[in-house]
């Protein structure tokens, strides 16, 4: 159902307060499901799996990939499990490796399924047969922020050179990110908003990060839009100029764009799903190991490597939060006028 839309000077673009805004309609749209782990006394009386598949819903070398792999490799190290196989599924946001997941492993009790903003976002843009209700939510891992570059020799120097640029011709102010309706097109929107251009918008999806790089120096994007650690190699090595990242405050020595006079943050998450017709008892035991993979040495490194906010949350926490997410990104979409 299209929601009506809120006077657009009065809205504030901040997910925080979008979220706010929309808390009482998600909350009368209905309950929460019922908690997951209902059964977790089952837990302790069945030994982990020896074996468990992750399948990442993206191509390798990603974002979600990062996350899937460096999961798999905490869980192996204090022998939370016996070997992990990794499967990409790349394509639409995450939605066809999320269709792919429920089709093959709905049932499987040893199939974690990598998820996120990302993938709440491409959902709600693109109304797939298959969504997040298909699934069933074990924990939250990680935040990140959007970083917003440039070519070293743009003439864009700050957000508000930015959103200048959008204002007088956003139509070929071309900006490259990830999926269509996932976290890099909606802080796009976000500034294209604040330009008051999101009809004139000129996004361009890629696969990942390395495409955006590549897209930002062969001239074929003015502006890129990616999270950190995907351009931290071309941002030291003076290839490309970070002009803001979404956070609230500086991150990485960047300064955000809210600080620099632009009214706009948003936090990208990450974490893991099972699958419906997985038993209580065993979604306990995925939930107990993957905590226990999230206190290992190995995890803390990589998040610290990568520059990731830890972000745990499970149990009705998790659940509520993703009902709130997902009851956020359509309205989200629809007012900042994104399109597949």
């Amino acid at each position: 159902m299209r929601p009506s839309s809120p006077p657009a000077a009065a809205l504030p673009l901040s997910r925080r307060r979008f979220g706010t805004w929309l808390a009482a309609s998600a909350a009368a749209a209905g309950a929460g499901q019922a908690a997951l782990w209902a059964g977790n006394a089952r837990a302790a009386d069945a030994p982990l799996s020896s074996k468990l598949r992750i399948v990442i819903p993206a191509n390798e070398g990603g974002g979600w990939d990062q996350t899937g792999r460096a999961l798999g490799a905490a869980l192996l190290a204090p022998g939370a499990v016996g070997t992990v196989t990794y499967e990409n599924i790349g394509g639409k946001g995450g939605t066809i490796g999320l269709a792919k997941y429920v089709e093959k492993y709905d049932a499987d009790p040893e199939a974690l399924l990598v998820s996120g903003m990302v993938m709440v976002g491409a959902v709600a843009l693109q109304k797939p047969a298959v969504t997040l209700a298909h699934v069933s939510p074990v924990a939250r891992l990680t935040s990140d922020y959007e970083v917003v570059a440039v070519k070293a020799d743009s003439p864009i120097k700050t957000p508000k050179d930015l959103v200048a640029q959008l204002r007088a011709d956003a139509a070929n102010t071309v900006i490259a990110g990830g999926s269509a309706g996932g976290v890099d097109h909606m802080f796009a929107g976000m500034l294209a908003r604040v330009a008051g251009a999101s009809a004139s918008l000129n996004y361009q999806p890629h696969p990942g990060g390395a495409q955006v790089v590549e897209a930002l120096e062969t001239g074929k994007a003015a502006v890129g839009i990616s999270g950190y650690s995907e351009f931290a190699e071309n941002i030291a090595n003076g290839k490309l100029r970070a002009i803001g990242v979404s956070s609230k405050h500086p991150f990485q020595g960047i300064a955000s764009v809210r600080q620099q006079g632009v009214d706009a943050d948003l936090a990208n998450w990450r974490g893991v799903m099972t699958g419906k017709k997985v038993p209580p008892y065993r979604r306990g035991q995925l939930l107990e190991a993957v905590q226990r993979a999230t206190t290992h040495d190995l995890w803390q490194k990589t998040i610290k490597r990568n520059n990731w906010d830890p972000y745990w949350m499970a149990g009705k926490d998790f659940e509520s939060f993703l009902e709130l997410d997902t009851a956020m990104a359509g309205p989200l979409i629809y007012l900042l006028k994104l399109k597949a």
